[in-house]
């Protein structure tokens, strides 16, 4: 007979094995549902960078719309073709060396990175060490090509209805594939900017100035079209204003993922914040133009309201994060005010800028920058200004360089007979609007 002290410790024994193995089930239960979490934010995150990248490749043809609408008929199809072949050839340029020189390993004191030709999975699996594995290496990738080809367009608007195709094209290759990724480098690639504490959240300076150096210089170097400058300044118009705002709103719903997808991640709270100031920024920029041009040229114009838009949205890109709210509408009604002032001031100087993009790209850009050590908490001006004078020093000698190295070798600028004709007869044998006669004069 069993003594009932062994039948004792044999019931213990067991409800000791059934509570190990109950706790084991809860644990395995637990990590699953962690898991599950991960994996979930994970998705949510990744595709929200995805969604992101669509809408900056949106931006692209607001940039199209918004050229063409501003510049005259005879030139339209030539507008179009760089649009077009600038997303391709940045994007594959990017690809092919600009990537691994924007977010390699540190291949030179903190100036360049490097991580081989191509695109190459890295070790560990498919998740980006950027962001903390926020997202697919792919999708990293993706999105900032979107950004790189953005820097190229800025500076066909500049130069548009003067410029050859090909060697723009020549130029908008070498540059995005060499020049933007090391200035992204020093900030976003944490190189020696991003150590001296310089903050550019989604790029007015590492995008949108990187675009507008390279477009001064292309003004500088190409002159102004013909007849723009004499005794007096001649007003150029857009042939198409419906086309313009089109491209402007085409723009602004883009600026949504171009600003909201530099979060890098789908949290809800900061994407939300980003939207808001983004969208006041924008609006308040529309105001600064509008009431700016009211009383400098005495009508309310309406390219410079559009460009207003434009302004308050670069003037916000830097510090859409770690601005104020009632300090980014003021961020984006100086923007607004700026832009109007800088076109005129431009024009005044002879720099021939048909559609605005150094006053909107450089000169707001600037401005946004500046405004994140002016008045977001923890950050301080003279790292700003270090940041806006060195991609500044960077940019605009090596695009200046290379544009003057093209037209003294290959040329640059269309002879007078073709920039009369236009340049969609000239350079493309077409013309956008085929059956309507274009008048063409000085």
């Amino acid at each position: 007979m069993t003594s009932p002290v062994i039948l004792a410790q044999a019931a213990a024994a067991g409800e000791g094995v059934a509570a190990a193995s109950d706790a084991a089930l809860a644990a395995t239960a637990q990590a699953a549902s962690l898991q599950a979490a991960t994996d979930a934010l994970f998705t949510a995150n990744n595709l929200w960078l995805l969604v992101a990248t669509l809408l900056v490749f949106i931006m692209h043809l607001g940039f199209a719309c918004l050229e063409a609408g501003l510049t005259r008929a005879k030139n339209t199809v030539n507008i179009l073709f760089k649009n077009v072949a600038i997303v391709a050839i940045g994007t594959l340029t990017y690809a092919l060396v600009g990537f691994s020189l924007m977010y390699g390993d540190d291949a030179f004191h903190n100036l360049v990175g490097w991580a081989g030709f191509g695109l190459a999975m890295p070790e560990g699996g498919t998740t980006a060490a950027y962001a903390d594995g926020a997202y697919t290496y792919w999708t990293e990738f993706i999105f900032q090509a979107m950004f790189a080809a953005t820097a190229a367009t800025i500076v066909s608007g500049a130069v548009a209805e003067r410029v050859r195709l090909y060697p723009f094209l020549l130029f908008a290759a070498i540059y995005v594939a060499l020049v933007y990724p090391v200035a992204g480098y020093w900030k976003w690639g944490e190189g020696w900017l991003h150590q001296q504490g310089f903050y550019d959240f989604a790029g007015s300076t590492l995008v949108h100035s990187v675009g507008g150096w390279a477009a001064l210089a292309g003004v500088i170097v190409l002159g102004p079209r013909l007849g723009k400058y004499g005794k007096t300044i001649k007003p150029i118009m857009g042939h198409n204003m419906p086309l313009a705002t089109i491209g402007v709103f085409l723009l602004w719903f883009g600026w949504f993922g171009f600003n909201g997808g530099s979060v890098l991640s789908g949290d809800p709270a900061a994407v939300s914040y980003v939207f808001i100031t983004t969208m006041l920024a924008a609006c308040a920029g529309v105001l600064g133009a509008m009431f700016t041009a009211q009383v400098v040229q005495r009508t309310p114009d309406l390219s410079m309201t559009l460009n207003g838009a434009l302004a308050g949205l670069v003037g916000i890109t830097a510090g859409a994060d770690v601005i104020p709210i009632h300090w980014a509408i003021f961020v984006g009604f100086v923007a607004g005010a700026i832009v109007v002032v800088s076109v005129i001031t431009l024009d005044r100087a002879k720099l021939d800028d048909p559609v605005g993009a150094i006053s909107v790209h450089l000169v707001c850009g600037i401005w946004g920058t500046l405004a994140v050590g002016l008045f977001a908490p923890d950050f301080a001006l003279l790292p700003q200004l270090l940041g806006v004078a060195a991609i500044g020093g960077l940019c605009f000698p090596v695009a200046f360089g290379l544009l003057w190295l093209i037209r003294a070798t290959i040329g640059l600028r269309v002879d007078r007979d073709e920039e009369l004709r236009g340049l969609d007869i000239s350079e493309h044998g077409m013309e956008a609007y085929a059956g309507f006669q274009i008048f063409v004069t000085e």
